[in-house]
């Protein structure tokens, strides 16, 4: 049984006993349920801990339900077949989705929520008579998934409203930027403080934070503020606490057999399940289309993402799914509505069906398809970062020495491809370092917010439709703007 599990079934069983143990009209609101009844209790602490996870698993905690991040980007393309979603998720092909456009409310609503679970751990487990150590735990995990819910937040929209309780005020203005950054910092340096190393776990707790995952965050949120010395700080701490290190094969960083490995510094836990909350649909949306059915084909890795990758990279194999291929038994047909290619006037590849491979998991029919775990960080990512910052901290030598050694995993002992990097050039080892994130991370939904805070987004992506100064932050829903009466401001450009 995958780790994780456990808070979803804590978190069905705690709603059961709320909905179960009075009747209908004896019932309080259900938000005096979560003030003033719950938690009383250690069981009820860890009970709500669990729940402050279960929304990782949330459908439309991933941007809406839907891959967005990546489909914004060079990486990829709508997908399913030509007319399926066409109206949900064309927009976002083309930069043409405005304030109303799907799916971007139900993810600021399920990120709030969230940060609501999140809110009840920290401020009312606080106030519970129990064993110290596991409340402080509790309360380490819920900061940083708070943090993990903000950093989500404060990418994608700007300032938001901060919420901080579990009573806040009916209307609630936008914070500023910073002042979010500030509370993902704090939280994040609280969980620093708090949470054990990987190592210090049992096999049960695989899935919960660690000071390693808390360290990553943090030094992923300081390279999108430019603060590069504390990038580089919290990325070197997690390398050379000896916590983590590459899977072998590349394959397993996404893969079945590399959950909560080695590789793993914070994933997102399912099971092969539809209905419960204890699968995990991101893989689901995305999975081959038609024969075998796997899914609804979602997230289409580009031509541009196929051809960028270096000669001989094996990464290319590993990434994308081509119609004929056989994996783990099963052969890929595809879908029968779907054109193997699009041409354009000069006979110019400018699409084919085939599919995103790191979200493939072993089976023959969609339900083995929830079982994918969501990698959120990975060490890959982690000494890419190092590599960034040491390179953006005019240490050359030592960037090299983090970027190589993810491309040796890479090549898979193969020495024709993937030379070892030796540029020293501060520019030309900024772009090679962006490049080895696309390949290493393509279709992980890291691709878009890198150009957009590298600032190349215009100069990548404005071919695709992206536009300066409106596009580096998605609209304020229109549906929140109006739930607020107005107290809520929409983002530049956007009205």
């Amino acid at each position: 049984m995958k780790a994780l599990l456990h808070f979803s079934l804590a978190s069905l069983l705690l709603l059961l006993t709320l909905s179960g143990c009075e009747g209908f009209l004896e019932k309080k609101p259900q938000g005096e349920l979560t003030q003033e009844v719950f938690p009383e209790s250690a069981s009820d602490a860890l009970l709500a801990t669990n729940a402050a996870y279960t929304s990782l698993r949330g459908w439309y905690y991933h941007s809406g339900g839907y891959p967005i991040l990546d489909i914004m980007s060079d990486d990829a393309h709508k997908g399913s077949n030509p007319n399926d979603l066409l109206s949900e998720l064309g927009p976002y092909d083309s930069f043409k989705f405005t304030v109303t456009a799907d799916g971007l409310d139900r993810w600021w609503a399920a990120l709030y929520e969230g940060i609501k679970r999140a809110n009840v751990v920290i401020e009312k487990v606080a106030e519970i008579n129990m064993d110290e150590s596991v409340k402080n735990q509790c309360i380490g995990q819920a900061r940083f998934l708070r943090a993990v819910y903000y950093f989500d937040l404060v990418r994608a929209w700007g300032g938001v409203p901060k919420v901080t309780t579990v009573t806040p005020p009916l209307k609630l203005a936008r914070s500023s930027a910073d002042e979010i950054y500030g509370l993902i910092i704090e939280d994040l340096e609280y969980a620093i403080g708090i949470l054990p190393e990987r190592s210090a776990q049992s096999a049960a707790d695989r899935g919960r934070a660690t000071k390693g995952a808390a360290k990553s965050l943090r030094a992923k949120v300081a390279l999108f503020r430019e603060d590069f010395q504390t990038a580089e700080t919290f990325a070197l701490e997690v390398v050379t606490s000896l916590e983590y290190d590459l899977e072998a094969n590349f394959a397993d960083a996404n893969g079945k057999y590399g959950e909560h490995g080695i590789e793993s510094v914070f994933e997102v836990g399912a099971m092969d399940n539809e209905s419960g909350g204890l699968g995990n649909q991101y893989a689901n949306t995305q999975g081959v289309r038609g024969t075998p059915n796997r899914g609804w084909g979602v997230n289409r890795p580009s031509e541009d993402l196929r051809n960028s990758f270096e000669p001989g990279d094996p990464r290319l194999d590993a990434t994308i799914i081509d119609l004929g291929e056989t994996l783990d038994g099963v052969k890929i047909l595809g879908d029968g509505t779907t054109p193997d290619f699009v041409y354009d006037g000069e006979g110019k590849i400018l699409e084919r069906e085939c599919y995103n491979q790191k979200v493939w998991t072993p089976g023959s029919n969609t339900t083995t398809q929830f079982g994918h775990n969501r990698r959120l960080i990975r060490y890959a990512d982690v000494l890419l970062m190092a590599a960034e910052a040491l390179n953006e901290n005019n240490k050359p030598g030592n960037a090299l020495i983090y970027l190589n050694k993810v491309r040796q995993r890479a090549r898979g002992g193969n020495q024709d491809v993937l030379p070892d990097i030796t540029e020293t050039g501060k520019e030309n080892l900024r772009s090679i370092i962006m490049n080895e994130r696309r390949h290493e991370l393509a279709l992980e939904g890291h691709r878009f917010w890198d150009l957009v805070r590298t600032g190349k987004a215009e100069q990548v992506i404005g071919t695709l439709g992206f536009i300066k100064d409106k596009h580096e932050l998605l609209p304020v829903p229109q549906t929140e703007i109006d739930i607020s009466q107005k107290t809520l401001t929409q983002n530049p450009n956007w009205n």
